[in-house]
Parts: C-alpha cells; sequence; structure tokens
C-alpha cells in the first residue's frame, strides 16, 4: 500500500510538473521542463553548457539544430529578443541527451548566461544586396557590445564565439568590453573564420576533383573580402595549382559570402554554411575544453603573428581555450602580396571596433 502510494505521488509531482510548462505563458518564462535550480535532466549525459545568442536567427536556428545533437553539450541556452519560445520548444523535442531552456529579452540575458562553458555569438542583422560587412557595422556593434556586458558579468570564464559581423571588428568591441569589465581573457575570446575554411576546402575539392572532407587549407588574416588569404601553398594533402586556379581559388574563397547573398536575392546571406561552420568550430572548443589533444582550427584571435592586435590564423585549442598560436609557415610571392592588403584593411576595421567602445 505505501509503495502503491509513493508511485501515485510522484505521478502527481510529474503531472503537475507537465501542466505548469503547458499553461505557463511563453513570453513570460524561461522555457524549459526544468526548474531554473536543476540544470540537467535525469539521465542526461555528463557535458557542458552552452548559449546561443541570436538563437532564433538565419544563423541561430540551424546552429541550435546542430548543437542540439552534439554529444558533448549537456544544457543548451538559447537566448533571443524574438521567438525564442516557439524555437526553443522544437529544439526541445529532439531526442538527444542536451536539456534545452529558451530565454526572452534582455530581462532574460542574466539567467541564458549564468553558468556557461560556451557562448556562441550569431545576433545580429544579416547582409543583404549591395552591403558590406561595415554597412552592417553601427547596429551589430550594439549587439554585440550589450551581449558581452551580460558575458562579463555572468560567465567571464566561458569560451566565447563571435560569429556577428563584421567579425573584424566585433572581436576587437568585445574584447575592449571586456578589459573595461576586468575579465578580459585572450585565450578564451575568438572570431569564428571556419567558414572561410569550409569554403576554401570546398572549392579546392572541386577543382581537383577530390572529397573536401580530405583536404585542410589554412586560411588567415580576416572575415572580410581581401582580409579572406587562403594559403593555397600550404594545402595538405600537398598539392599544385597554376596560377590561374590560384587566382580563381582566391577570388571565391574572398567573395564566397557575396556569391550567396547575391543568389539569394534579397532573401539573406550564408546562414546554412555558416551555422554548420560554427557547428564545427564550436565542436573542436568543447574538444579542447574536454583535454582532447592536438585540436587544430583557424580563429580570428588576439595575435602577435603579425604586427596587428588581431588577427586569423591556426591555433591549437584546450582546456583553457587557445593553448597556443601557430606560426604562418612559409609564404609564397603570390600570398605575401595578399598579406600586405589584408594587413592593411585589417588594421582600420580593427581600429573601428576599439574606438567605437572607447569613443
Amino acid at each position: 500500500m505505501e509503495r502503491q502510494e509513493g508511485a501515485n505521488t510522484a505521478a502527481a509531482r510529474r503531472m503537475a510538473k507537465l501542466a505548469s510548462h503547458l499553461t505557463s505563458h511563453p513570453q513570460v518564462m524561461e522555457v524549459s521542463l526544468l526548474s531554473g535550480s536543476n540544470c540537467r535532466a535525469k539521465g542526461a549525459a555528463p557535458g557542458f553548457k552552452v548559449a546561443i545568442l541570436g538563437a532564433s536567427g538565419g544563423i541561430g536556428q540551424p546552429l541550435a539544430l546542430q548543437m542540439k545533437m552534439n554529444p558533448l553539450v549537456s544544457v543548451l541556452h538559447l537566448y533571443d529578443v524574438a521567438n525564442t519560445p516557439g524555437v526553443t520548444a522544437d529544439i526541445s523535442h529532439m531526442d538527444t541527451s542536451a536539456v534545452v531552456r529558451g530565454f526572452l529579452g534582455q530581462p532574460q540575458l542574466k539567467n541564458a548566461l549564468t553558468g556557461m562553458d560556451l557562448v556562441i555569438i550569431p545576433a545580429g542583422v544579416p547582409r543583404k544586396p549591395g552591403m558590406t560587412r561595415d554597412d552592417l557595422f553601427n547596429i551589430n556593434a550594439g549587439i554585440v557590445r550589450t551581449l558581452c556586458e551580460g558575458i562579463a558579468k555572468c560567465c567571464p570564464k566561458a569560451i566565447v564565439n563571435v560569429i556577428s559581423n563584421p567579425v573584424n571588428s566585433t572581436v576587437p568591441i568585445a574584447a575592449e568590453v571586456f578589459k573595461k569589465a576586468g575579465t578580459y581573457d585572450p585565450k578564451r575570446l575568438m572570431g569564428v573564420t571556419t567558414l572561410d575554411v569550409v569554403r576554401a576546402n570546398t572549392f579546392v575539392g572541386e577543382v581537383l576533383g577530390l572529397d573536401p572532407r580530405d583536404i585542410n587549407v589554412p586560411v588567415i588574416g580576416g572575415h572580410a573580402g581581401v582580409t579572406i588569404l587562403p594559403l593555397l601553398s600550404q594545402v595538405n594533402p600537398p598539392c599544385s595549382f597554376t596560377p590561374e586556379e590560384v587566382s580563381y581559388l582566391t577570388s571565391r574563397i574572398q567573395n564566397g559570402g557575396t556569391e550567396v547573398v547575391e543568389a539569394k536575392a534579397g532573401a539573406g546571406s550564408a546562414t546554412l554554411s555558416m551555422a554548420y561552420a560554427a557547428a564545427k568550430f564550436a565542436d573542436a572548443c568543447l574538444r579542447g575544453l574536454r583535454g582532447d589533444a592536438g585540436i587544430v582550427e583557424c580563429s580570428y584571435v588576439a595575435s602577435q603573428v603579425t604586427e596587428l592586435p588581431f588577427f586569423a590564423s591556426k591555433v591549437r585549442l584546450g582546456r583553457c581555450g587557445i593553448e597556443e598560436i601557430l606560426p604562418l609557415g612559409p609564404l609564397n610571392e603570390f600570398e605575401r602580396a595578399g598579406l600586405e592588403k589584408a594587413k592593411k584593411e585589417l588594421a582600420e576595421s580593427i581600429q573601428k571596433g576599439v574606438s567605437f567602445i572607447n569613443k
């Protein structure tokens, strides 16, 4: 009899929790089947806590989908200023172990960020035909500043992956915000340039007739136009290109974003491939946090490989974020000329970001 009563009581508690979840107003709640004090569902696999800021957008939604599928993620927080309850409800029905919570609007940013190990920022407006990444600056710079102020207060030790464009300026903005808050750790702040590598691998694979998964093209510099410099002389596996192929590949890799914007004809920018690349880089960060050895990716980071304060190059990831920034390696004449062009534009973009915070 006592056992039956205990089972009935447990069942009643479960039904009460479900009823509360189903009747709560989605605009004022943090969307979750769990209470705020209980971070993981029963049976959830151990792993890392990840927040996506801008989770309802064109990049955020497919990125949330892929992070929910990542076995290294135990808790997934989805934050945005609109539509988060619906995205959260949708993603949360996937039968993977990560527990999903949604957070809506500035008042819930603190709860979205508290305790996170990795924060990914795709928030901001997308690029449209005729727009450069600098055209996005005035809107996205303010968004990144606000979000990074929240990170500094709520999860200052988290790894931060910045996707919001223009990355060449938004990463310096994030750094200045963290400096002002006294929480800046250059090893934990990374601009996501993986899409440039993904494109380079794909386009080189097309030219050579190889599977792009078997190709690794280092891409250095930045994440816009001529600042994107693929090192085709360092492709792995080693191969050679004609001057015409080098010119074609370099131009297409540099203008890959514009290619998508124009093909979508006003309907958006590179969202699906960007989400894929962001998930790939986030997974590398999580594997580094787990302690896996030999995790090397290209990223736009605080760097001393050139005279510039920020630069994209190969970095080795580990438990503390960036464990080592690798040297650029030997560049051929074409790449050295491209590097000088990249540095000139990068210097202006970096200063623009710094000045935005210190004006």
